[in-house]
């Protein structure tokens, strides 16, 4: 028998569980998956603000003159069209047509940058990107000294005004500034999120991590602020049509095919960029789209997806009820032609064809 891997701790997982949260294995990690209910938590981050304890995330630091160049030739999109202050969303590609991981690129100043990747790929990640540096970039994996607070929800910025001299309001999405925050020094507040709804992602080195989550909660005492699960951040991201990686994109799934070919730039060379280049002139004969459900029923990743003779034309990777919609939603890889807006298909839940339409994300339009 083989002893269990030790689940790894974020820096506050005994404040979650004197919180009453629900601790689940994720990723590797011990993780708060709900405080209260999935539900509750989900409509506080649409209407007000929540806090999510994702301190799970890898962070990566490549420095020197070369950083950018290793940057290119590993992501999909072009880091060079970063300026200071501001984050990019892109992915790695693999030899193979599929994904290494998804990941943000944050690029603090000329030939230093911060690339944030998910928690469940950090080694992998690290792996993939250290073989591919051949001229000495500067490489220092930071993931366990760093703790992650997304605070999100419309009302994110007035709750966490007094606590910087940052102009929250006044961020741009996917833009960032280091400050102090909380009364603390050069923390990384970034104008990005994971929900939908707005909000902040802050970067906090882990002995500080406490005092910021203590003067957040304070801070957000006025606006009914409450600490949110993984539960929530999935349906949250569900409803805004986001990948998540393992369930929507893998290793056999191409960016093309996952709708990603916004962050697939063909403006320079990167890995497997010629076999990806060809089969965006040639197409793609399935693609991940959003799926609404007309029929009641609660579709869940695995479930295959039918045309009107039953035929299996593509199969579920995620879904859920969606809690402020009050109907099921899904995304899903499905066979062209069917990937058109409008198509009618059907969803296989058990022994029922349960009827539903091929629909654009975002499902909640807020």
């Amino acid at each position: 028998m083989t002893e269990e891997k030790t689940l790894k701790k974020v820096a506050l997982n005994d404040v979650h569980e004197a919180l009453g949260a629900k601790m689940v294995p994720f990723a590797g990690y011990n993780m708060p998956v709900r405080y209260s209910s999935d539900i509750e938590e989900h409509k506080t981050v649409r209407n007000g603000v929540g806090v999510f304890d994702v301190s799970h995330m890898g962070e990566f630091m490549l420095k020197g003159p070369k950083a950018l160049d290793l940057i290119q030739r590993v992501s999909s999109n072009d880091a060079s069209k970063l300026v200071d202050g501001k984050a990019q969303y892109a992915c790695l590609p693999n030899e193979d047509g599929g994904i290494v991981d998804d990941l943000i690129i944050y690029k603090i100043k000329d030939e230093e940058y911060m690339l944030v990747v998910n928690a469940s790929n950090i080694e992998k990640d690290w792996n993939w990107i250290a073989n591919k540096n051949t001229e000495g970039v500067e490489m220092t994996n930071v993931s366990d000294e760093i703790s992650l607070f997304a605070v999100q929800g419309p009302k994110a910025s007035e709750a966490m005004q007094s606590l910087t001299d940052v102009n929250l309001s006044d961020m741009g999405f996917y833009t960032f500034t280091i400050g102090k925050f909380a009364g603390v020094d050069n923390v990384i507040i970034s104008a990005t999120g994971y929900t939908g709804s707005g909000g902040f992602e802050l970067y906090i080195p882990n002995k500080d991590a406490k005092e910021v989550w203590t003067k957040i909660f304070e801070a957000g005492k006025d606006y009914e602020i409450k600490p949110i699960g993984l539960g929530a951040r999935d349906t949250l991201r569900l409803e805004m049509g986001y990948c998540l990686y393992g369930n929507d994109i893998d290793d056999s799934t191409s960016p093309l095919e996952a709708g990603l070919g916004w962050v697939t730039k063909f403006t320079k060379e990167f890995t497997n960029s010629a076999n990806l280049a060809k089969q965006k002139e040639e197409g793609v004969t399935r693609r991940l789209v959003g799926i609404e459900l007309i029929d009641r029923g609660v579709p869940r990743g695995g479930y295959n997806v039918l045309n009107a003779d039953g035929e299996v034309v593509g199969k579920l990777t995620s879904g859920t009820m969606s809690p402020m919609l009050g109907k099921g939603i899904a995304l899903g890889y499905i066979n062209r032609p069917l990937t058109k807006p409008g198509s009618e298909v059907f969803i296989e839940v058990r022994n029922r064809k349960l009827k539903a339409v091929v629909s654009k994300p975002p499902f909640y339009k807020g």
